[in-house]
């Protein structure tokens, strides 16, 4: 696929590559030179993962974390003794 680069240096990424590889409007992207190719990778931040992992039962976020800070707590608590 080809695309041409403007006078500010601003290349479109055509549609398929962007509906293939999850790029939306206002995602960021990584530019990584290897020689001579320039790859372009999609920058995934933690807020992509969101609902990726499920909580134990019904538990809602504040619960889940209530109980790892206590796991966490427990774990420093045996350490120090």
């Amino acid at each position: 696929m080809l695309s041409t680069v403007t006078a500010k240096g601003q290349v479109t990424i055509p549609k398929s590559i962007r509906d293939a590889m999850g790029i939306c409007s206002n995602d960021r992207v990584a530019f990584i030179r290897e020689g001579e190719r320039v790859l372009i990778q999609p920058l995934r931040t933690l807020k992509a993962f969101r609902g990726a992992v499920k909580t134990k039962g019904s538990g809602s976020f504040i619960e889940e974390r209530a109980r790892a800070k206590a796991a966490v707590a427990a774990m420093v608590k045996g350490e120090s003794e």
